[in-house]
């Protein structure tokens, strides 16, 4: 066993299960919802206009002649390369996971599939995954956040990649499909985004669970929806929730954002932030980020609740709490952060001023109440990608980005970081759900440990130069700790 699983099973922690909080959401969401959460990736350079003849209709293969994957253009490999070399230098704990775990295999037989963003960030997690021993097919978690380039670079690498900017549904349900169905090789471990790929499992092979130790999730969406499994009592192996992990609430969702809202709105609008009067909806770890760059850029900033907590944290961090109908009518731009549905409707959609931004930086597409938009009175005037002018009758206008779905995958990037710090999660949970014994898990969705969340933290400090203090022996036993850690008890985000 490797020695990274030792050092975790020694512990003798189980993931600690999190309650079950969640609202009635249907297991059965629409294929149209699913598969468009988010985004396409602004980072590819390629466009899926410059060749219109489908992926699926042609013939590729790699330079060693494998031809078992569906792309746009395996030529472009060359350039996703030195993408993915680039977001080495930013994912440190990844690239020390694989010094360590030189001759010895953690996840040696693993046979992972995924469905994730396939961008340079986790071409860097499957080659991590290769690394340590994974056989890995791929397929996108999203029709539009495929780079084209990273997809041709890991083809050409010998991964199996079912994947391009711009598909179908139907494209979407094939390329999952042939992830999954294919002579001669089976899953064991399901790495999952929004819930997709294990959905489909169920739907269309369910034996294949006999042969599968665990599913890890790193969405909100896909997490409800192993909740709704288990509580159906229909979750037949265990599953690793990292998306309420420490080390993707406080990292992933709080400083990506604060980063990448800012990336987000310059890049489609060129808005300048200074003195512009924004509401933000929701005020979790996404809408701190949001507040706290914006706040920063000299924005006005008013906040949305329904929290009391959240709503004095707002109040505490100098923040105006209102109602949106309040103010409505003055606001700049208009930011989603909230996880729930029809945040905005289309009374305040016909309330906003001329040139309003409207824009979502929750996880799915419900939040904006874009189908209300689609009347005939209403002109949609596409002005560039990812961004469309709706105009009234009377000529106002209002600027709607990604059509409601997620803004920073949509039209900017993520800061590679921050992925790293998520990518690093899953790797190890992947590690330790393959590995346990049998009986450690149950059929249930279990929580990270905190040892694993200080592990994962304690791989990025170098980065920084960072040094950490250590207890002695008499600090240690006032607090009643171990001085390795964990520092924080099992509930603590």
């Amino acid at each position: 066993m490797c020695s990274l699983q030792i050092q975790f099973a020694d512990q003798k922690q189980e993931f600690s299960k999190r309650p079950s909080k969640i609202g009635r959401r249907s297991l059965s969401r629409s294929i149209s919802q699913s598969s468009t959460d988010s985004y396409s990736s602004a980072a590819s350079y390629t466009d899926s206009s410059d060749d219109e003849t489908s992926p699926r209709d042609k013939q590729q293969k790699n330079s060693k002649g494998n031809g078992d994957f569906c792309i746009k253009n395996i030529k472009q490999a060359d350039f996703g390369r030195r993408e993915i070399e680039i977001a080495e230098q930013e994912m440190p704990a990844l690239m020390a996971l694989r010094k360590r775990a030189q001759g010895e295999k953690p996840l040696a037989g693993a046979k992972v599939v995924g469905c994730t963003h396939i961008t340079a960030q986790t071409a860097v997690l499957m080659e991590t995954l290769s690394a340590l021993g994974a056989q890995c097919r791929w397929a996108a978690c999203n029709i539009y956040s495929t780079q084209n380039e990273v997809a041709a670079a890991l083809a050409e690498g010998g991964f199996s990649v079912f994947a391009w900017k711009g598909e179908s549904e139907d494209d979407f349900w094939w390329c999952i499909d042939r992830c999954v169905n294919v002579e001669g090789w089976q899953p064991n471990m399901i790495l999952d985004d929004g819930g997709d790929l294990t959905h489909w499992i169920y739907k269309k092979y369910p034996n294949m669970f006999k042969k599968i130790k665990g599913i890890v999730e790193e969405s909100v969406t896909g997490v409800h929806r192993l909740y709704q499994l288990s509580k159906a009592g229909k979750l037949c192996v265990p599953a690793m929730n990292v998306n309420d992990s420490v080390t993707k609430q406080k990292f992933d969702n709080l400083y990506c954002c604060r980063e990448s809202i800012l990336d987000g709105l310059k890049r489609t609008t060129d808005v300048m932030f200074g003195g512009k009067q924004v509401v933000v909806c929701g005020y979790g770890e996404v809408g701190k980020g949001c507040c706290a760059a914006l706040k920063a850029m000299g924005s006005i900033v008013y906040v949305t609740e329904i929290d009391p907590i959240c709503a004095l944290q707002a109040c505490m961090d100098g923040f105006r709490l209102v109602k949106l109908n309040e103010v409505i009518r003055q606001v700049d731009i208009v930011i989603t952060c909230t996880g729930n549905k029809n945040v905005v409707v289309r009374e305040h959609l016909d309330r906003m001023k001329n040139g309003c931004i409207v824009c979502n930086m929750g996880h799915s597409n419900t939040e904006i109440d874009v189908a209300s938009l689609r009347t005939p009175e209403l002109t949609w005037e596409r002005v560039r990608s990812q961004v469309d002018h709706v105009i009234w009758p009377d000529g106002k206008r209002i600027v709607l980005l990604a059509e409601g779905r997620l803004l920073n995958l949509s039209c900017s990037t993520v800061p590679t970081f921050v992925l790293s710090i998520t990518a690093t999660t899953q790797a190890l949970a992947l590690i330790e759900l393959y590995n346990a014994p049998e009986g450690r898990y149950k059929q249930d969705v279990y929580l990270l440990p905190k040892k694993m969340d200080e592990y994962v933290a304690s791989l990025h400090l170098p980065t920084f130069d960072a040094h950490l203090t250590e207890l002695t022996d008499e600090q240690a036993k006032y607090l009643g700790l171990n001085k390795n850690g964990p520092f924080k008890p099992n509930y603590y985000r």
